[in-house]
């Protein structure tokens, strides 16, 4: 009997082995060559849809980069020396092109070796602003469109420890920024002596909160997370240089602007700060300021985070989700729950909606009700906007239409159906900017019928489409779909009237590139021509396989095959099959097909892809549905059908006569890598094992994980059977583990895979451990990634492809 008791025990027996000590490593050329590829630029496409802007991207950073210094701050990771997030993507290079002659301009005028961030447009289209962070501080800068030149905003002042630094005005002359307060002083001194111990007390009150990283600890963290995070609010006048102080210094989780910009929404954080949630959790003031800085209405203030109830639909009593309504000049509209927050309350409302109009005095007006929990509303007009709701635990989802002029008029259900039946999924309604700036519902038909685009999963893949929704009849009727063999996706309605789209086109070997097409005539007109970065890649054959468990659910997955591969000539290959698991509760939606045997065959620096090019048969995205209908859970049955899915797999490929039985490697990221460590504990099926960023002992995240919502102590057993560290001695095959030393998902600690990698050890397995230092959940430093390619590359040629003898 395998109990939470033995499993604590067994944690705090193992010790940390010391690390078996190398430099970094290169893995073979081909899968170098891959990871190097150059990056194809980002594209940001203008409000007018007229332009865009290509971001060119730097190759993957240095571990020089990603080990500078970092404080880890109440879920913020933050750059002591520019008051800026330590894991940021930049850009290096901007140029701006244009849709309809597809004419392209380098911007001029940009800082030397520029790190770009958060460009955005604005409302008009007129002018970029971006961020350029500098080794000790962060600057704003602004883009002239027609000009295409590049001009300071600001000093390295800015303050981006919080996120999304600065926002646009809808006059697209003004932003409201944060700024480093001039009069900060130095830096909090550490304490050499500690003033006494660290207590937390709780008394009585339930907090079943989740596992979370980086945390605050101490009254030093405090001080820190408070001297980094507290910021002054600034307007500028972009086309002056003119700044205003907007109100007093403090902690502001967000600033959000009136569509008449003559309001600003400010989210302030307070003390006293949590230790068991992450900044976004903390106590909060939500108030409306007018530009003057004058507090015109408190609409909220609210505690911590802490006492939320279990469950994936609890939420936080109290208003939240707040949002200025995007057609209207100044409308801030909210929800409230009205079941206490706990989804196990039955109630016949949930959520109440409420607002207040400028000059926002008297009590608040109540809006539309929800029977689930309010999951979002796109506005349109007085008499049009579409009201989403959706319940996890049936995976229900309704979209009513509604008036908000008349509150009192009943919704209409447009919607009704279930989120995880991704072929009856209706797509989403496409959004054009109004005067404001502001994304409303878009029409051809001066409000007749509205236009949706969506992914098209279909048995045969997933097919992008364009369809007219009539409002009406609720019919929808179809205008375009993409079409074999390209996989094609709508990105903007460009002229809605003369039915042109701008579409981002692909195939297995053309690199994805941007296209103007006319729905009414076909006619496209191609408007980038992005080099393919994987041209060795050419020759490689991918196949959508489709097949069945041993009790008739479907299963998918996508077999890649190495260029010039001959079955006849070649025979079976060594093969790596990588999966994720998902949970389901219906076995018919566990079956779609939710890819497309068209996409483009691109390569990550992380993708198990990369050893097509070494020989190997790769079957990626494996289906791994674990399935609960009604009222069972799908985590009852996790080894059972984890085992049954994998089963199905081998047995497929080997039957395909494409892999070897001896010589298949399975592996995985984050849960895959938990799944992983399960299959080498429950099965036989595989030669070896990989598994990046895991977590195996699900006692160490207690108040649930992934999609399971019951704690441990209400569910132990499932706890228990599901942890493969409980079946560390019961392991025979090979298993690599990697693991970032500074992971900080919720739930994937490196302890998770230092007890794993002492527990195996302790039981004579075949077991390495990896520790990449300075990485987190994903990892970013090219020397990092290409050592964790010439470990898994060591691994699959030593454990798989020189394992035991070929099958027949």
């Amino acid at each position: 009997m395998r109990t939470i008791t033995t499993v604590i025990l067994a944690v705090l027996f193992f010790g940390a082995a010391p690390q078996e000590p190398t430099a970094y490593q290169m893995p073979p050329k081909a899968i170098a060559d891959l990871i190097d590829a150059a990056p194809t630029p980002g594209v940001s496409i203008s409000p007018d849809a007229s332009k865009m802007l290509l971001l060119d991207r730097p190759s993957l950073p240095s571990i020089e980069e990603v080990a500078q210094e970092e404080l880890r701050l109440a879920g913020l990771r933050i750059n002591p020396r520019n008051n800026g997030p330590s894991r940021s993507s930049y850009s290096k290079g901007l140029k701006i092109r244009y849709l309809q002659d597809g004419k392209e301009v380098p911007v001029t005028g940009l800082p030397e070796n520029p790190k770009i961030e958060n460009a955005a447009w604005s409302p008009d289209g007129l002018t970029v602003v971006f961020l350029n962070t500098l080794s000790n501080g962060i600057e704003l800068w602004a883009i002239n469109v027609a000009s295409a030149k590049a001009r300071k905003l600001s000093d390295a002042v800015v303050n981006n420890a919080m996120g999304v630094a600065f926002s646009w005005f809808s006059d697209s002359k003004t932003l409201i920024y944060r700024q480093v307060p001039a009069n900060r002083g130095a830096v909090p001194p550490k304490p050499l002596v500690p003033p006494g111990p660290n207590v937390q007390a709780n008394e009585g009150k339930s907090a079943p909160v989740r596992t979370y990283q980086d945390l605050l600890k101490n009254k030093y963290d405090e001080a820190l997370f408070e001297y980094y995070s507290t910021s002054q609010l600034i307007l500028l006048d972009v086309a002056t240089g003119k700044v205003t102080a907007f109100g007093s210094p403090g902690i502001f989780s967000g600033a959000s602007t009136s569509p008449d910009g003559k309001f600003i929404l400010v989210t302030t954080l307070k003390k006293p700060f949590s230790y068991i949630v992450p900044a976004g959790s903390f106590p909060k003031t939500v108030t409306i300021y007018d530009l003057k800085g004058n507090a015109v209405r408190q609409v909220a203030d609210l505690p911590a985070a802490e006492n939320i109830p279990k469950g994936f639909n609890a939420v936080q009593e109290g208003p939240r989700s707040f949002t200025w309504r995007s057609d209207a000049p100044a409308s801030l509209y909210w929800v409230e729950a009205q079941d206490g927050g706990d989804p196990k309350r039955e109630v016949a409302v949930r959520d109440k909606m409420f607002y207040l109009e400028a000059p926002f005095t008297g009590e608040p007006k109540q809006g539309i009700s929800f029977s689930l929990r309010y999951d979002g509303i796109n506005w349109g007009n007085d008499n049009l906007a579409m009201a989403y709701e959706s319940w996890w635990q049936t995976r229900r989802e309704i979209t009513r239409r509604w008036q908000p002029a008349n509150p009192a008029a009943q919704p209409a259900v447009i919607f009704d159906r279930s989120s995880e039946d991704s072929y009856t999924n209706p797509g989403s309604f496409e959004l054009k900017p109004n005067q404001y700036g502001r994304g409303v519902l878009l029409s051809a038909d001066g409000g007749k019928s509205l236009l949706l685009t969506g992914e098209g999963a279909s048995p045969e893949g997933n097919r992008p489409f364009v369809d007219k929704f009539d409002l009406a009849t609720k019919k929808a009727t179809r205008m375009w779909r993409s079409e074999a063999p390209y996989y094609e996706t709508p990105i903007s309605i460009i002229d809605e009237k003369q039915g042109i789209v701008l579409t981002s086109r692909e195939a297995n070997y053309e690199q994805p590139n941007f296209y103007l097409r006319n729905l009414n005539t076909g006619k496209m007109t191609q408007v980038t021509n992005f080099p393919n970065p994987f041209a060795s890649l050419k020759g490689v054959k991918k196949e959508l396989i489709k097949y069945k468990r041993s009790d008739g659910v479907e299963l998918t997955g996508t077999l890649y095959l190495p260029a010039g591969y001959d079955k006849s000539r070649d025979g079976r290959l060594p093969m790596l099959m990588w999966a994720y698991p998902q949970e389901f509760k219906s076995a018919d939606a566990a079956g779609q097909v939710t890819s497309s045997p068209y996409e483009f065959i691109r390569v990550s620096a992380n993708s198990p892809l990369l050893w097509v090019a070494n020989g190997y048969a790769v079957f990626d995205e494996v289906a791994m549905p674990i399935v609960g209908e009604g009222d069972k859970e799908p985590n009852e049955t996790f080894v059972e059908q984890l085992r049954a899915n994998a089963e199905a797999a081998v047995n497929t490929v080997v039957e395909m006569g494409v892999a070897d039985r001896n010589k298949i490697g399975v592996g995985g990221h984050s849960y895959g890598a938990f799944m992983t460590g399960n299959l080498l504990a429950h099965t036989d099926l595989f030669a070896a094992g990989i598994a990046r960023s895991g977590a195996y002992n699900r006692t160490l995240t207690p108040f649930g994980f992934q999609s399971e919502e019951r704690t441990l102590w209400e569910a132990p057993d499932v706890y228990n059977k599901m942890s493969p560290f409980n079946y560390a001695d019961e392991i025979k095959e090979p298993l690599l583990l990697i693991h970032g030393e500074a992971d900080n998902n919720s739930g994937t600690f490196p302890i998770q895979s230092e007890r794993m990698y002492s527990a195996m050890k302790g039981h004579g397995a075949t077991v390495r451990l990896v520790m990449l230092p300075h990485e987190s959940h994903g990892y970013r430093a090219k020397e990092s990634i290409m050592h964790m390619a010439w470990e898994m590359d060591q691994w699959l040629e030593k454990y798989v492809k020189k394992n035991g003898t070929t099958t027949p």
